[in-house]
């Protein structure tokens, strides 16, 4: 299995809020990759992103290396390390005025080298599952986002949703509650096919279908994201960017 991943400012914002890790788990053979993008103040904003981004990790990577557990249930695992970065990320917003309204959100989770993947999400950053052989794309997640709820009552179309004032607004965050309800997914990734986490700074100005026909012509990981960032730059990329790609 092959990962790379890219952050980048944008055009417009000062600071970047956006932050990923991917980190590989050898005693497991896997991959454990997770997105945060971070709202709040400059410095709030960005140190929820981090601060989630590193409990998380953290939380997965002791669970997946004990030596005590020996049948791993991955819902509890990335729910439970879903827990512990929103503990402490709302920690953190009761310091001090600088820090109140913090938040992020977060998706990410473990993907072993066989292709099973196992994927948890709080917020409007996403997770695609490409396959170039199929010639298709997926989101795995679901946004859980204000023009997502609309959509689903009937209320607005898939096209005004690309438009709507109110895209941004999100209704679940990690660090603006002591507690969080996390969504969890499941997945497998065929030889060839792609994870892709994004930030709404890529979704919102790139296309499913034009991940899919980057991803048709870029066969590795750090090519693929660079096309898609260098994608939103072009475009102007009004909010911060962040791509990750897992491929098997």
């Amino acid at each position: 299995m092959k990962s790379f991943g890219l952050t980048d400012k944008g055009k417009v914002r000062k600071d970047n809020q956006d932050s990923f890790i991917i980190e590989k788990c050898k005693a497991r053979d896997c991959v454990i990759a997770v997105l945060c993008d971070g709202m709040g103040g400059a410095k709030a904003g960005g140190l929820a992103s981090q601060l989630s981004n590193k409990a998380f990790v953290s939380y997965v990577y002791a669970k997946l290396t004990s030596r005590v557990i020996k049948k791993f249930n991955y819902r509890e695992i990335l729910q439970s390390a879903c827990e512990e970065a929103n503990g402490v990320a709302f920690e953190y917003s009761q310091f001090g005025e600088e820090f109140s309204g913090m938040g992020t959100t977060i998706v990410g989770g473990v993907i072993k080298s066989n292709g099973n993947g196992y994927i948890i999400n709080v917020g409007d950053s996403r997770a695609y599952h490409i396959s170039r052989k199929t010639d298709s794309v997926v989101q795995i997640t679901r946004d859980h986002s204000l023009v997502e709820d609309l959509l689903e009552f009937g209320a607005i179309t898939r096209e005004q949703a690309l438009t709507h004032p109110q895209r941004n607004v999100i209704t679940r965050a990690l660090g603006s509650e002591a507690q969080v309800e996390s969504d969890y997914y499941e997945f497998t990734l065929l030889s060839g096919d792609v994870l892709l986490l994004c930030s709404d700074g890529l979704s919102n100005i790139v296309s499913d279908t034009e991940m899919l026909a980057c991803a048709k012509e870029k066969t590795d990981p750090e090519t693929l994201c660079r096309a898609l960032m260098k994608l939103a730059l072009d475009r102007g990329a009004r909010d911060n960017v962040t791509v990750v790609a897992v491929m098997r």
